[in-house]
């Protein structure tokens, strides 16, 4: 979709000195600069109205360019943030269930199955892109680069798993501002001590509550400064220094700014209850399959008093065993027996939306 942005003539007036008419020149170039540097993320593109600038006067030479043609939306209106929209959605009174994705493929599938919401899960792109197991391993520029090619892929907004925020204060501010130029609507911090690991594994250990309040200090202070995405604090606390500890932490994360909290990993149904009791805000419930967390239904806790309910392993669980039966079929020499038809897999993967956007050009 294209339309035409008119810039206006300026001209310099006899009232005004030509500096004044420069600066107005540089702005509107800073603008279009600007503009063009949004283009990366789809469906997030700001697009503003040009303004006829009233500082001309027909008896003075022209200075500026009469028009420029650029891409923009035909309603040439703005669409809300990624972080807007996610806040939209969770302003409702309905718990978002929120399925984890690990590449641009799981994102497509889940927003074409009609989902609100993603998450990319460390433990999945960890899987996904090393084929090595959640303990530290996968890199900050690995999990922006494949957050960056996820949100891309989709429009509905992500929340990314940021892990411990990769190391100091000024790491942490880095690590906010690169998941919102991602395109990530929130990023997912957490108080485990580096090299972090899946919190429903072994072996996981948590800094000191100090610590873990700086890490939320660093990335509000990212966000009040202007980048705008959603701070999502998780501690781990509960399997190392109790049930007290992990909501006195969730406590301190929300005076300190924290948009959601996430308490991983407590037990039983009681230990979710009073953790939403006692803690004010959004909260989020993981739900593995298998793991240590109670597989409650989403009404029970949306009654609980949980906004999103998280499965952030199940599409890597069947796909692996997927494709382990499709490999044991080869293996005997036999046909996978669930395969999709080709004209479906292509579909699957937008060759008609490709094929469309061809024909259009085409016609130009």
């Amino acid at each position: 979709m294209e339309s035409s942005v008119r810039v206006p003539a300026v001209r310099a007036s006899s009232s005004r000195p030509r500096e004044y008419v420069t600066n107005w020149v540089g702005l509107i170039w800073e603008f279009l600069a600007c503009e063009k540097l949004t283009q990366g993320n789809k469906g997030r593109q700001l697009h503003f109205e040009s303004q006829r600038l009233s500082i001309s006067s027909s008896a003075t030479p022209l200075i500026f360019g009469d028009k420029i043609e650029r891409a923009m939306t035909p309603a040439q209106t703005a669409l809300p943030s990624p972080a807007a929209r996610l806040k939209a959605l969770l302003a409702r009174d309905t718990i978002l269930i929120m399925p984890g994705c690990h590449d641009a493929m799981s994102a497509r599938l889940i927003e074409a199955a009609g989902f609100e919401i993603a998450f990319m899960s460390g433990f999945a792109v960890s899987a996904d892109r090393l084929g090595m197991p959640d303990t530290g391993l996968i890199s900050y520029a690995e999990l922006a680069d494949q957050g960056q090619n996820i949100c891309r892929a989709v429009s509905i907004p992500l929340i990314g798993d940021g892990d411990t925020g990769f190391g100091s204060a000024q790491n942490i501010k880095r690590t906010v501002q690169g998941y919102a130029h991602a395109g990530f609507a929130a990023i997912m911090l957490e108080d485990q001590i580096a090299p972090k690991r899946c919190g429903h594994t072994e072996g996981k250990s948590v800094v000191g509550r100090d610590e873990a309040l700086t890490r939320v200090r660093a990335a509000v202070d990212a966000r009040n400064a202007g980048t705008e995405i959603l701070i999502m604090a998780r501690t781990d606390a509960r399997a190392i220094l109790g049930l007290d500890e992990a909501i006195a932490r969730c406590q301190a994360f929300r005076a300190l700014g924290a948009d959601i909290t996430f308490l991983e990993a407590p037990v039983s149904e009681e230990e979710m209850r009073r953790y939403c009791l006692e803690v004010d805000g959004p909260k989020m419930a993981n739900l593995i399959e298998g793991g240590k967390t109670p597989l409650l239904s989403p009404s029970r806790l949306q009654q609980i008093g949980y906004s999103i309910a998280v499965y952030p392993l199940t599409l890597l669980n069947v796909s692996i065993a997927a494709m382990r039966s499709a490999l044991a079929s080869l293996k005997r020499g036999e046909t996978p027996a669930s395969l999709m038809n080709f004209e479906e897999l292509k579909q699957a993967v937008g060759f008609p939306e490709y094929y469309a956007e061809e024909a259009r050009y085409r016609s130009l």
